[in-house]
């Protein structure tokens, strides 16, 4: 008899399974269309306060490092774009440009060569300064902005001492202004 019981059980399950298979939910009613009388959202009003100030904020950045290479300013992009976006953009991308320009300048390893010869970066010692070792004359004549503006060379970034000493080696000097370092760097 406990047989038969068992038998009767399983067969109730799978009776059970089988009707269960069978059925479908009612998904009920069909939802309404949904039409949009709306006109499309309109874009976002862009703040162009905000706008000029980041160009602004980007614009001082890319004159920072021109002014560090002894280039002249970049006042207005060459055919701006007319979204501010990518007027935004243009000037963040010429900041870079202009940054990683500067501190990658030519002769880079010469002038470390040279530094690594001469003094300190902050080396405050008359009649040299700097890093560089440069003396009054020099500083006013190759770097006159910076000599008003910050004093002598060793209040000058590094990037500012090497820019100037490029720039004395752009005119004719060469490497001459620092003869026994720079044989020791084989520049002359």
């Amino acid at each position: 008899m406990h047989k038969h019981t068992l038998l009767f059980a399983c067969a109730c399950a799978f009776a059970a399974l089988a009707g269960a298979a069978t059925l479908h939910a009612d998904p009920g009613p069909d939802p309404e269309p949904t039409t949009t009388t709306e006109e499309a959202a309109a874009p976002p009003q862009i703040d162009l306060a905000l706008v000029h100030r980041v160009i602004e904020r980007h614009r001082h950045e890319a004159w920072r490092w021109e002014r560090v290479m002894g280039r002249p300013l970049t006042r207005e992009l060459r055919d701006p774009p007319a979204d501010p976006e990518e007027r935004i953009t243009a000037w963040r991308e010429l900041a870079a440009t202009m940054r990683r320009r500067a501190e990658n300048p030519p002769h880079k390893r010469a002038w470390l060569c040279i530094h690594r010869f001469e003094g300190a970066w902050h080396d405050p010692n008359a009649p040299y300064y700097g890093g560089l070792q440069m003396d009054m004359q020099f500083q006013r004549t190759y770097a006159p902005v910076l000599f008003r503006h910050k004093g002598t060379a060793d209040h000058w970034t590094p990037l500012e001492q090497i820019w100037t000493a490029e720039r004395a080696r752009r005119s004719g000097r060469g490497f001459y202004p620092w003869p026994n370092t720079a044989r020791y760097c084989g520049l002359i």
